[in-house]
């Protein structure tokens, strides 16, 4: 008789065995994925985002003209840890901006959108730029360090301050959550940390229709 059911025993083991990798997997995966976006497995966020919900309701009306292309966020959803440089070299993070609305702009010197947009994003923390509201463009460039700042100065970009993230792992970072497909990557960011909406590719951000769209985000 044990003769007859030990073959029978092994391969039920096996299947347990298998079966309970799997799930061990799976797990471990959707804990992976919740740590990547700070959020929960079902890809919305706890509450915390709520208010983001409703700005990014009161802009979406206005996301058109020179910002057709900005895609409104439709839930709430917290930014990743981003950390990046100052003019200094000393670390800075997205964190550190809490409190105000953040227009996160990553740019490179090799990318020709993104210089021509520059002057625009420029001219926008220029008009909009203080207590509430500021322009971060953090330079992504890997090599010839020394060449963005000297490309802002060559071009008279006087009113953004300098970030930088020589390892470009900004750019990684916000790709893991699908949010940099390619270069320009900008973002809106509401005062808790929270993403109002995002667009790949450069926009005319000195234009009334940008304007106007920022303005619907510092509404109270």
């Amino acid at each position: 008789m044990t003769a007859q059911t030990e073959p029978t025993r092994k391969p039920r083991l096996r299947r347990f065995i298998i079966a309970a990798a799997a799930t061990v997997f799976v797990v471990t995966t959707l804990a992976g994925l919740a740590a990547v976006y700070g959020i929960g497995g079902t890809g919305r966020n706890d509450g915390a985002c709520h208010a983001a919900v409703e700005t990014a309701k009161r802009m979406a009306p206005l996301a058109h003209g020179e910002v057709a292309a900005v895609t409104v966020a439709i839930e709430g959803r917290p930014m990743p840890a981003l950390t990046f440089q100052d003019d200094s070299g000393a670390n800075r993070t997205l964190a550190d901006f809490r409190g105000k609305t953040v227009l996160l702009n990553l740019w490179a010197t090799w990318c020709v959108p993104c210089r021509k947009e520059m002057p625009a994003l420029d001219a926008l923390q220029a008009k909009l730029g203080g207590r509430a509201f500021d322009v971060v463009a953090v330079n992504i460039d890997t090599r010839n360090l020394d060449k963005p700042k000297a490309w802002l100065k060559e071009v008279g970009i006087t009113g953004l301050s300098y970030y930088a993230d020589p390892s470009a792992k900004v750019f990684q970072d916000l790709k893991a959550v699908g949010r940099a497909f390619g270069m320009p990557t900008t973002l809106l960011v509401d005062p808790a940390g929270c993403e109002l909406g995002y667009i790949a590719g450069p926009a005319e951000w000195a234009s009334d229709d940008a304007v106007k769209l920022i303005e619907a985000a510092l509404a109270k």
